[in-house]
């Protein structure tokens, strides 16, 4: 295992935040999670990091091959991310496609109805969801989650607890710890969720912030959320 950098020929003229899909099999430089051909890959300084390493574990992957749901998914995204991969032929990277926010997808697809197509997509990818997610497994985790935090708004326990415990992956949710609903797991998705959508932290990686500094400067507004959904009763958005 190693980190995999670039291909040559990679050069990075622009200020998007670049993902690679790799093939040859890696390991993250921070969790040690292997990154086995065709998983995608963080590259900071020469070293490969996990998605959920990365802080981009929550978006979620948009294929190429509908320029407008594209176009639209990244507009209504506060943080995205280009998908690269190399091609041997071609000897260059091309675009796979981006990550972005699911509500983001959502809303795109939303304003792309008319096309049967677009339809067609949206349904597949839930289903796919769907079928990613145990459901008597997410409905404890979200009901932890409610106890512990019974400010969240209603609603949103069930988006951490969906996240978190998405099957296939190395999140919080899919930890032993998680799986015994440890009040530490929930914290840490709890914590997550509300860094992601409650700070300005999304903005301020989009911008070029180093995660650390990032997190610092949202540190005192996350811990402000937290104390409010451990405090308030549970209330509607």
């Amino acid at each position: 295992m190693h980190s995999e950098p670039p291909e040559p020929g990679y050069e990075s003229a622009t200020k998007d935040i670049v993902v690679f899909r790799i093939r040859r099999d890696s390991k993250c430089s921070e969790c040690g999670e292997e990154l086995l051909h065709g998983s995608l890959l963080f590259l900071k300084q020469g070293k490969a990091l996990c998605l959920d390493c990365a802080d981009l574990g929550h978006l979620e992957y948009l294929p190429r091959g509908d320029a407008a749901l594209t176009r639209r998914a990244r507009k209504h995204s506060g943080l995205s991310a280009i998908v690269l991969e190399f091609s041997r032929t071609r000897k260059q990277y091309e675009r796979q496609g981006i990550l972005v926010e699911s509500e983001a997808i959502e809303k795109a697809e939303a304003e792309c109805l008319a096309d049967a197509g677009v339809r067609a997509a949206r349904q597949e990818r839930g289903v796919a969801r769907r079928a990613e997610l145990d459901q008597e497994y997410v409905s404890l985790f979200a009901e932890a989650i409610r106890a512990r935090f019974p400010g969240c708004p209603t609603g949103d326990e069930r988006k951490i607890a969906e996240h978190a415990c998405r099957k296939y992956s190395r999140r919080v949710g899919r930890s032993a710890m998680a799986k015994r609903l440890d009040p530490e797991a929930v914290f840490l998705a709890v914590q997550a969720f509300i860094r992601h959508r409650h700070t300005d932290y999304d903005d301020l990686l989009m911008k070029g912030f180093d995660r650390a500094d990032a997190r610092f400067e949202v540190e005192a507004k996350v811990a402000e959320v937290l104390s409010h959904w451990r405090e308030a009763p549970a209330r509607t958005q």
